[in-house]
């Protein structure tokens, strides 16, 4: 019925069965970009946010997020993630936060999946710790910048 591969000749949703496929070192690289006012930058950055180091917590949201990705989106598989890295740099002329994930496994499928759910994540606690100081803060850019590793080989978004 269809070429889909979530997708069984009956057009019925089923995970992918990658058991067959060779094991090799995958990576994927992704970001996230929130912007805000630049006094709700200042504060973070300043560390004199009430609620505590808000780039601290918004990186452990990101690996948390990364480790429950299979419990989040439907048919993704549960992987043994061997790196999570959570990089958080601001860049106070553009009012904005860029968010940089990493992940990295030895694995039969590939973790472009949680490194976009690790900088989601983490975009959307710098939100909620923020809002009540800036309701008007955007996330925008969610985007896998690289991936390596599998059948398919490399890519990257430069």
């Amino acid at each position: 019925m269809s070429d889909l591969t979530h997708l069984d000749s009956k057009g019925q949703a089923q995970m992918v069965d990658v058991g067959a496929k060779e094991i090799s070192q995958r990576l994927a690289r992704a970001e996230a970009i929130i912007t805000m006012q630049p006094q709700t930058l200042s504060m973070i950055t300043e560390g004199k946010h009430k609620k505590g180091d808000v780039f601290a917590v918004a990186r452990i949201a990101g690996i948390q997020a990364a480790k429950k990705c299979p419990d989040l989106i439907p048919l993704c598989h549960p992987l043994m993630l061997s790196s999570v890295n959570v990089e958080l740099e601001a860049d106070a002329p553009m009012n904005q936060v860029k968010i940089t994930a990493t992940c990295k496994l030895a694995g039969q499928t590939g973790v472009e999946m949680e490194a976009l759910t690790a900088a989601s994540i983490a975009a959307l606690t710098i939100y909620d710790m923020c809002k009540a100081v800036d309701k008007g803060m955007t996330i925008s850019q969610i985007q896998l910048l690289e991936k390596s590793g599998g059948k398919s080989g490399d890519w990257s978004r430069d």
